[in-house]
């Protein structure tokens, strides 16, 4: 029986500009060619327990569930660092300061990057425990890119004593340095393989485990990957290269263009590539993923100009093709005056 991919994205209508930083242009969620959605009243959230596509305005209050509460459970956070030169797979690189890539006079899909080499980093892991984890129990657990997340440990926390979710650990990893095409970070999370869920699943998890005595479970269904920008695309390459790994996703403007560096002739588009030609093309697969962009979020942030550089499209795009391979799809659009910065 084949499985079913759910999506939920919500598109942030920006309301105003990041001081000190050109305005991007506002793109209309009614756009012709863009997933339909239900536009709720300004202040009012998506409902947590409905699938389906949502607008939603520039204004809301802040959620309780992100609030320090003391008089509830809260859980222990553990640091640990972890060295280049300990990992098989990521030994390090970095591009020289103020320098970036030059786009290829005969492909501006390929950006040439000279100044990339092997350098070492060190990247902070940082894990939350609930209060309510039993000692020796599987547990359920997130993974999330650009760690640590204090935000996210807060929210469990509250989450958790609702007994919305259950008692899970989080995984928050730092990443290895940099931004882009010839970075670490940009090696890490935007090159399209299963390769980095291989180095959390073989040198990350191993070390929680021991460091924070605790047991993680090997349930896909009840492991998640997490982030934004780039650290949204890794988190769903995670599944979509290893769903025996992973079954669900949450993508805060996951970066769904065309950032991967080296080129790959199988993905030459790279994380474009996801709505282009890999999720039309392949067979539905077991994963559920809840997606989030602005509508003045990033447009064509480099030299490149391929047509393949705009935030706000390449989310509704996904949005679009996983509506075509999907039996539910939730999507939510939202407003606020949040314009990220260069990815």
């Amino acid at each position: 029986m084949k499985s079913t991919i759910f999506v939920t994205l919500i598109l942030l209508a920006a309301a105003t500009a990041t001081a000190q930083r050109p305005t991007p242009p506002t793109r209309d969620p009614h756009t012709q060619g863009y997933v339909t959605a239900k536009e709720l009243p300004d202040g009012e959230n998506a409902p947590p327990d409905a699938d389906g596509n949502f607008i939603i305005g520039p204004t809301h209050k802040d959620a309780p569930e992100t609030k320090v509460h003391l008089d509830i459970p809260r859980g222990t956070v553990f640091t640990f660092r972890m060295r280049s030169e300990d990992s098989r797979i990521y030994p390090g690189i970095a591009r020289d300061p103020g320098t970036f890539g030059t786009p290829d006079p005969n492909d501006p899909a390929k950006l040439i990057v000279t100044t990339s080499h092997p350098a070492p980093y060190v990247r902070t892991i940082a894990v939350y425990v609930p209060k309510q984890y039993v000692r020796g129990t599987e547990a359920p657990f997130i993974v999330g890119a650009d760690g640590p997340d204090n935000l996210l440990f807060t929210t469990l926390d509250s989450l958790i004593a609702e007994k919305r979710v259950p008692a899970m650990i989080a995984i928050s990893i730092g990443n290895g340095s940099g931004d882009a095409q010839g970075s670490e970070r940009g090696l890490e999370y935007d090159t399209m393989s299963g390769l980095y869920a291989e180095f959390v699943e073989t040198e990350v998890l191993p070390r929680v485990e021991k460091e924070c005595n605790v047991t993680l479970t090997h349930d896909p269904d009840a492991r998640a990957t997490m982030g934004g920008s780039s650290g949204g695309s890794a988190a769903l390459e995670m599944a979509w290269y290893r769903t025996d790994l992973y079954h669900r996703v949450l993508t805060y403007s996951g970066t769904y263009v065309n950032q991967q560096w080296p080129p790959n002739p199988r993905t030459p588009h790279g994380a474009w590539e996801f709505h282009e030609h890999l999720i039309p093309n392949s067979e539905r697969k077991p994963i559920r993923i809840w997606m989030e962009v602005g509508d003045r979020d990033l447009l064509n942030s480099n030299l490149m100009r391929d047509n393949m550089h705009d935030w706000v499209v390449a989310n509704e795009k996904m949005a679009a093709v996983l509506a075509e391979r999907v039996i539910t799809i939730s999507l939510c659009l939202r407003a606020t005056a949040d314009t990220p910065t260069a990815r």
